[in-house]
């Protein structure tokens, strides 16, 4: 079976690709569950209801947060209702949301969706490793393909948790940064593995912000909004082929979509379904 991590959705450039594109790359790519991570969706920082609605429409199966979950409240409704979006294990359990999930893929496969925040240069918070391993000692046997998403700053933090995981998850993809990396791997274990999956939004950019904005607080330190950009909008993500049976992964792959990709993606999906 085949998984695709979606690497940060940046405000509506990030979004736009994603539900130009998805439809078709499911087809192309035969893809059994699609994950996004969604923090910075709602104008670069937060989720609302109505983007969280526009992504499951678009063909995404489960939405992974990170340190920005809580910047929308109005999302705290579907943290609590719905099945499809995950907060961060390692936050305390009195937190919106839930600390996992497990999702039937299209193969009819369970799977389950973990999301974990780092500890090197980000907000304090309990230890990942740890709340790792509470979850996967409450999971049903059955579960075999786990999804670990760790939203991280340091690659070492990355690193740590994918040996910690290895043998006992599908995969371990990183979050955060808004750079891919190119250090995809399997471990010796069977646990696909990179620091960071990179990011969906505008590449002609700062992480996604206007390039002048973040130069003025820099050269300045006066402060500025960091708006999201619009140039050069691109879909970054990762793909792990799996055996369903074992939960072991056999193969990764970087994705790169950029606009005239995700338009000839529309076009494929719309000859398949001439509703689109």
């Amino acid at each position: 079976m085949r998984l695709l991590l979606v690497g940060d959705v940046v405000g509506k450039p990030g979004r736009q690709i994603v539900v130009r594109a998805m439809p078709g790359l499911r087809i192309e790519q035969e893809l059994d569950l699609v994950v996004v991570n969604a923090e910075n969706a709602a104008g670069g920082s937060g989720l609302t209801p109505a983007i969280y609605q526009e992504l499951i429409s678009a063909g995404v199966d489960c939405i992974t947060m990170g340190d920005h979950i809580y910047r929308r409240r109005e999302i705290f409704p579907i943290l609590h209702a719905e099945a499809r979006i995950v907060r961060p294990a390692n936050y305390p359990p009195e937190a919106p949301g839930r600390p996992f999930t497990v999702i039937t893929a299209r193969n009819n496969v369970r799977v389950a969706v973990i999301s974990l925040l780092g500890r090197v240069f980000m907000p304090p918070v309990d230890c990942p490793l740890h709340a790792a391993d509470r979850v996967l000692g409450s999971l049903a046997p059955d579960v075999r393909v786990i999804l670990v998403d760790f939203h991280a700053e340091a690659t070492s933090d990355m690193q740590v948790m994918g040996r910690h995981l290895d043998g006992r998850v599908t995969a371990v993809l990183g979050t955060h940064t808004h750079v891919p990396t190119a250090d995809e791997q399997i471990f010796p274990g069977g646990t696909a593995f990179q620091c960071d999956v990179g990011m969906t939004g505008p590449h002609e950019s700062i992480l996604g912000r206007q390039i002048d904005r973040v130069l003025e607080t820099v050269h300045t330190f006066r402060p500025t909004h960091f708006e999201v950009a619009t140039g050069d909008p691109q879909m970054h993500g990762t793909i792990v082929d799996a055996d369903p049976t074992t939960g072991r992964a056999s193969a990764i792959c970087r994705v790169v979509v950029d606009e005239a990709e995700a338009e000839r993606l529309y076009q494929r999906a719309k000859g398949v379904d001439g509703s689109r």
